[in-house]
Formats: structure tokens, sequence, C-alpha cells
């Protein structure tokens, strides 16, 4: 290989390191990528391209959708439609064998599509599920396991910050990455609540403490099915109609992702008013919240759009276009290589980490084999939150175990907890890659 191509493995590998370490993924790739192409170049046109460069990546309107969604999440966060999801499920799913358990999953997906993050549903619901669930006689791990393995649906959901990275990333609509989740996600919540009953089944000390159903779920078979429905039903009205305004304002074609992000920031701020739940104190400290995070992701779509110019520039994605062509692997043996390599990367890496380093070259791959990249950034998505359950970094889990705050549940009690959804999940992911149709029937 030529110099050009071992100082682009450099980079990739000092990357590693350099986030490993400590380091800001968005520090790292900007560094990494001036001394690449310093190298290659020299150092004043490398400063002078790559100056250019952060201008023009982050100079399109399209970027508006990020503040916004952001926006609409943290108002959903900071009032207690958490909780009245929480309940709602419970009351709906009470009649079924391990029912709280399944939902702390349906809780999950719908706070899923108001939020569009994983972290803050693993926050939320370590609140306020974990308690409960012990309560009413689940045993400590599956009770951390659950939250932390329905968070991921978080990130899968719709308007989810990941898909709108791979979009930037990989130049594809984002409203169409949303409609192509929405029913890869649904099944990833249904396939869970289908692990938690055969748990609950084949598996009773995993599920309950003494081995049998709760008295909740017991004695919930004596209530009435139209109050039991209306109560879980009455909840849901306010986030329902938010997720419909959102989504099906994209589905509809009635909105762009930016302007369904503003009008369901909109929607979120009037719901939290009515319920009065938003003080102006609380609206000010999410409005500054916005401000930093876009901040932060606005930095980290700069730092790959430099870093994208820098493998380009060492020839490293042509290189290995070769050696793919050469090896006669196949577009089948590059997605399984690629699902491989990502959920490898999430036992140390976090999710949007991974998404900015492997991405960019992967998708010249992708480009040559002619796979369809709605379809190829579901399977991207799904595989790297993946990560967020896998020791030793697990973030999912290591949030739980943060938020939870107790000596008696250790790191290890919540990684075993979760191992039933990483092995759902692997489930999902192999067959969302054998049907990619899945992904691409609501197009």
């Amino acid at each position: 290989m030529i110099l050009e191509t071992w100082i682009g493995i450099g980079c990739i590998l000092g990357c590693l390191v350099l986030v490993q370490s400590g380091m800001h993924i968005a520090v790292a790739l900007m560094l990494l990528s001036l001394f690449g192409v310093s190298m290659v170049i020299g150092i004043e046109p490398a400063g002078r391209m790559l100056a250019a460069s952060s201008v023009s990546s982050i100079s399109s309107y399209l970027f508006g959708v990020i503040p916004l969604f952001v926006l609409m999440g943290l108002v959903v966060s900071v009032t207690s439609l958490g909780r009245d999801l929480f309940d709602a499920s419970g009351n709906l799913m009470k009649r079924v064998r391990g029912g709280l358990g399944m939902s702390t999953v349906i809780a999950n997906a719908v706070f899923a599509a108001c939020t569009g993050t994983s972290i803050a549903s693993a926050s939320v619901f370590t609140r306020i599920a974990v308690p409960e669930l012990e309560r009413l006689g689940y045993t400590t791990r599956f009770s951390v396991g659950v939250v932390a393995g329905s968070s991921i649906l978080g990130m899968l959901i719709p308007p989810s910050l990941l898909f709108i990275i791979f979009g930037v990333i990989a130049n594809v609509s984002i409203g169409e990455l949303f409609i192509a989740a929405i029913l890869p996600g649904a099944l990833m919540a249904v396939a869970f609540c289908v692990t938690i009953f055969l748990l609950s089944v084949f598996a009773p000390g995993f599920v309950h403490a003494d081995g049998a159903p709760t008295a909740a779920e017991s004695q919930a078979a004596t209530r009435s099915a139209m109050a039991g429905i209306w109560i879980a039903i009455k909840p849901l009205i306010p986030v329902g109609a938010l997720v419909f305004v959102v989504l099906g304002g994209i589905y509809g074609g009635f909105f762009t992702p930016t302007e369904a992000g503003a009008v369901g920031a909109l929607a979120a701020i009037v719901i939290g008013l009515l319920r009065r739940e938003l003080t102006l104190r609380n609206i000010w400290d999410v409005v500054l919240e916005t401000g930093r995070v876009t901040a932060s992701i606005i930095f980290l779509l700069m730092a790959a759009q430099i870093y994208s110019q820098m493998l380009t520039l060492t020839g490293l994605p042509m290189t290995l276009n070769d050696w793919m062509t050469a090896s006669g692997i196949g577009a089948v043996g590059f997605v399984i290589l690629y699902l491989l390599l990502l959920i490898l990367l999430g036992t140390f890496l976090d999710s949007m980490s991974i998404l900015l380093i492997v991405v960019p070259f992967a998708l010249v791959f992708a480009n040559q084999f002619g796979l369809d990249l709605l379809w190829f950034g579901v399977l991207s998505v799904i595989a790297v939150e993946i990560g967020l359950l896998t020791p030793p970094l697990g973030l999912s889990c290591f949030v739980v175990k943060a938020t939870l705050n107790r000596e008696d549940v250790t790191i290890r009690d919540i990684f075993i907890g979760s191992f039933p959804f990483f092995l759902t999940m692997l489930s999902v992911l192999a067959l969302v890659a054998l049907v990619p149709q899945i992904a691409l029937i609501a197009l």
C-alpha cells in the first residue's frame, strides 16, 4: 500500500485510541483529520481546505431539524408524560403474564417517538419503572434489565438523532429514513414483549421474585375490560396527538422533517403549558440545554465531514474497494462484516462515535454493491444500538446504574438482566438484514 493509505489507516486507529482514552469524538476526528491531510498536502493547504469544509458542512437548511427535535424531546422529558405512559400501558397489560415488563417496553416505545434519544429513556424509566416493578414482585435483575433493554428504542423509533446524523453523512432523505425505521422499531418493541412473555413462562424465577405471577397480574382479571381500556387510553391522548402530528405530517407529505420538528416542538410546549408542567424556569432550562446539545451535534457533523474528506484524500476507501473486489467477498459478505464490526466497536465506543468513524468509508462499498441506503441506515442504527447493552461500555446500562444509585444493584446485575434483550436485538437485526422489505415496505 502507498504511504497515503497507511496515513488513513493510522488516523482511524489513532481516533479509536483517542476516543477510548476519553477525548471528545469531534475533537479526535478534527485533530487526526488535520494531521492526515497535512501529511498528504501540507499544513497550510490543509488548514484552508478544512476551514472551508467546516463552513460548507453545516450551511444547509436541513440542519434546522436538529435543534427543533432536540427541543421537542427535552420539553417532553421535563413533563410527566413518561409517568403517564407507564401507568397507561401498565393498566392495559396487567392481564398478561409479565405484563408490567411489557408495559415498560410499550411506554419506552411511545416515549421514544417524542424524544429521539435512548439515554433520556433510560434515565426517565429507571426512576419510574424500576421501583414499581420491584414493588409488584419482579426481580431486581429483570427490572433493571427491561428498562436498559427497552431504552434502545429511543434511538430506533423515529424521530431519532442517529437517523438524522446518518442521513446527513449518507446524503439521504431524513424523512424517508424516519419512515423506513417505523416498522423495524415497532417490530423490535413487539419482539421485546414476546421475549418478556417467554421468560415469564419458561424462566419465571428470572422474572418474578417468587417464581409466580405478581398479585397485581392475578387480580387484574376481575377488573372491567372497558374501564381498563379507557384508563389506559386517556393519558395517551396528548402524546398520541404529538406523535401523530410529527410522523403523520412527514408520512403524509404535509411537512418536511424540519417543519415537522418545528410543529412538534410547538405542540410539545402547548401540551406542557396546558398540563401546567412548564414554567418559565423550565422553558429557560430547556432552551439552554437545546443550545448545548445542538452545538455538540453540529460540531460532530463538522468533524465527520472533515474526517470524510481526509479519508478520500488518503485514498483509503478506494484501496479497500479494490481489496473488496479482488477478494470476491460480495454484498452479503460485506454486510455481515460491517454489522459484526459495528457490534464489536459497540463494546467500547458510543453509538454516535461509531457512526461518525465507520459510515463514511462503509458508504463507498454500500454504493458499489448497490445497497439501498435507507435499509443500510436502519441496519446501521440497530447494530450500533446493540452496543448500548454490551460490556464493558454498555452506555444504557451505566445510565441505569447512575440514575438508580443503589449499592445493592451492581452493573453486572444490569448486564445480566439486559442479556435476553441483547439476544432479541441480534435476532431482529438478522431478520431486517434478511428481509429488507421490513424497512422499505412503507416507502
